[in-house]
């Protein structure tokens, strides 16, 4: 059985809270001991870089959730790769199709 989650999140913290708890879950299930994946893409990239919100992704890394930051987002937002939070990496689309393909639990907000 395959007990890697795959979260993708797309919107920003401020304007959709729903986004608080798709982190909330990423941690809860990191706590559990499951392999989590934070995927962040379109608008969802903008706490990626270093800052008061960012602290949460920083917090979900130190608790084992792989944070991962679409470069093609950052691009379209203005956001250099080498400007990120620690703890967040930059990564293609590409894995979020090879977790699928592995058999991930995907989540989409």
């Amino acid at each position: 059985m395959n007990d890697h989650f795959l979260l993708v999140a797309s919107r920003d913290p401020w304007t959709h809270p729903a986004t608080r708890r798709c982190y909330e879950l990423a941690a809860q299930l990191a706590a559990e001991g499951r392999r989590v994946t934070l995927v962040l893409v379109q608008n969802g990239v903008l706490p990626a870089r270093p800052g008061s919100a960012s602290a949460q992704l920083q917090g979900l890394s130190r608790e084992g959730v792989r944070v991962l930051a679409d470069v093609f987002s950052l691009r379209e937002r203005g956001i250099a790769v080498g400007r990120l939070a620690k703890g967040v990496e930059a990564a293609s689309l590409e894995v979020v199709i090879e977790a699928l393909e592995e058999g991930a639990k995907a989540l989409w907000h």
